[in-house]
């Protein structure tokens, strides 16, 4: 526990206090779920609150360990880069956003389920019909941290891409990016397929949804956020490993100049005394070392690393 990072660390806390607590509770008779869970937005029970309370709630052992287990795999790492501030707002805006999706899917289920037995009734009318179907309405609820722990897999897949991880019980490695894609056509055929399983597919691809969105913009604007420099030097990094010369996902800058673009003009403004023998070795030279402090980063964790590393970083991040 002590190697895992904060956010990551009290994030899974959290979730096993109020499994157990929700356990012990509901046997007193209290439905902590009812309360705390995401209703459908037109059901007698639902509360703004419930879009962050409802990713502290499991249905059951598997849900949370599985879900717990993934957080852990993917969520130290992907904090370890990000930094705690920035992993912590993406966690739970993530999961806001998968509720967010999973409201309009109920909505829609909702309409067509009306509509199928009386044609005259329109989407506007809907509300009217949902109003006074309000306390019937309370079983639509949605719990599970699945949203944002989705979300986080598909950031490890955006920032990683060619990194390669193991998955049971296939015998060989597969890439992040696929693993990913993998998972993102499960839950969108599922989805697809219709309710009935009693999984909410259009949560778990909402908050993959909204994550995607988020990571383009951070890339496309890394000064934005107020998330400190480190946003700043990784969203300029073409992966997280530094080793990959192209990346499947767009939206990743290059950290080094290359010849006829803008950063190469700017650099040969900058050290115009250099010929293209010094200038490609420099560049290189300075790739090895950023491909070596990502590489103890991946090991051992942002916080690792030496003044020195850290400031060739900020430095690398801004050129």
């Amino acid at each position: 526990m002590r190697n895992i990072p904060v956010i990551t660390k009290n994030l899974l806390i959290i979730n096993a206090i109020v499994f157990i607590a929700t356990y012990i509770i509901e046997r007193a008779g209290i439905d902590f779920t009812s309360i705390f869970g995401l209703h459908f937005f037109l059901a007698e029970d639902f509360h703004i609150y419930q879009f962050v309370t409802y990713q502290f709630l499991h249905g059951g052992f598997t849900h949370i360990f599985f879900n717990m287990f993934a957080l852990w795999m993917f969520g130290c790492v992907i904090e370890n880069v990000w930094g705690p501030k920035k992993f912590l707002f993406y966690y739970i805006s993530c999961g806001v956003g998968a509720g967010v999706l999973q409201e309009l899917a109920q909505l829609c289920s909702f309409y067509f389920t009306v509509s199928a037995q009386d044609p005259s009734i329109g989407m506007l009318d809907i509300f009217a019909v949902g109003d006074a179907l309000s306390r019937q309405l309370n079983s639509w609820t949605t719990i599970g941290a699945s949203g944002a722990v989705y979300a986080i897999l598909l950031a490890f897949g955006m920032t990683f891409p060619n990194e390669r991880i193991f998955i049971f019980p296939l015998p060989i490695p597969v890439k992040a990016k696929w693993f990913v894609m993998f998972y993102a056509g499960i839950e969108f055929f599922s989805a697809m397929s219709g309710p009935g399983d009693n999984v909410a597919h259009m949560a778990h691809l909402g908050g993959m949804l909204f994550g995607y969105l988020m990571i383009r913009y951070w890339n496309k604007n890394p000064h934005s956020g107020g998330f400190g420099e480190r946003n700043n030097i990784f969203g300029n990094l073409k992966d997280g490993f530094g080793r990959q010369k192209k990346n499947f996902f767009s939206g990743f800058g290059n950290g080094r100049p290359s010849s006829g673009n803008d950063g190469d003009v700017s650099g040969r403004q900058r050290f115009s005394r250099e010929d293209d023998w010094e200038y490609n070795e420099r560049m290189k030279a300075r790739q090895v070392e950023t491909d070596r402090i990502l590489d103890k980063i991946r090991k051992s964790g942002y916080d690792s690393l030496t003044e020195s590393e850290k400031r060739f970083l900020f430095e690398s991040g801004d050129k």
